[in-house]
């Protein structure tokens, strides 16, 4: 299995938000956390297991430069990584 990691792009496999693209802000053997900025900010990440999500495997330039940086993620950098990222 591929590591997922901070900042990859995922898609909702199963649930109420199935379709919809989120950011993983964490990881671990069994769950993501995943936030979208907007219903699902980072004060309240939305924890899915694993094999509900489709990962991306690809990071958003808006946030790999803010990680490199060592600049914490906001939700509205979350927000416009997909919404560049959807069209």
């Amino acid at each position: 299995m591929k590591q997922l990691e901070k900042g990859m792009f995922a898609r909702s496999l199963a649930g109420h938000d199935k379709g919809k693209l989120y950011i993983i802000i964490e990881a671990d053997e069994e769950f993501v956390s995943v936030s979208d900025g907007r219903l699902r900010p980072l004060e309240k990440l939305k924890r899915k297991r694993r094999r509900h999500v489709q990962p991306g495997y690809e990071i958003s330039g808006v946030l790999a430069a803010r990680m490199r940086e060592g600049l914490p993620l906001r939700n509205e950098d979350i927000r416009k990584a997909i919404q560049v990222k959807e069209v």
